[in-house]
């Protein structure tokens, strides 16, 4: 899972992942025109996420597609799915707590007033 992380760190590839996602299959060119960075520097950016198994490249004649590969994402959003149970546990938690010091903040404030 650290490789995927790190693959995803980068905004381009993040980028070049949204690309796969709303695309399909993808030639390198088709990658880059967003992007103004050169061809071999998309390149780069595609071996990474494919050594992080988020894509694969295939073979079309003269040109190499490249293809999302979801499986990755899934393990990392059942990683993040517990931490975001684990938060949501700590915000409501909090959100208790900041209720009964609002009631007793208004409890202490109509005992001000009363005298």
């Amino acid at each position: 899972m650290s490789v995927v992380l790190s693959a995803l760190a980068d905004p381009t590839r993040r980028a070049i992942l949204a690309q796969l996602a709303l695309k399909g299959d993808v030639p390198v060119k088709e990658l880059a025109k967003p992007f103004r960075i050169s061809l071999p520097a998309v390149s780069r950016h595609l071996a990474v996420l494919e050594t992080a198994g988020l894509i694969s490249r295939g073979r079309e004649a003269q040109w190499r597609p490249a293809r999302l590969e979801a499986a990755p994402l899934r393990d990392v959003s059942d990683w993040v799915e517990h931490y975001r149970r684990f938060w949501e546990m700590r915000f409501d938690r909090l959100d208790s707590y900041l209720h009964q010091l609002q009631k007793k903040e208004k409890g202490n404030a109509r005992k001000r007033r009363r005298k």
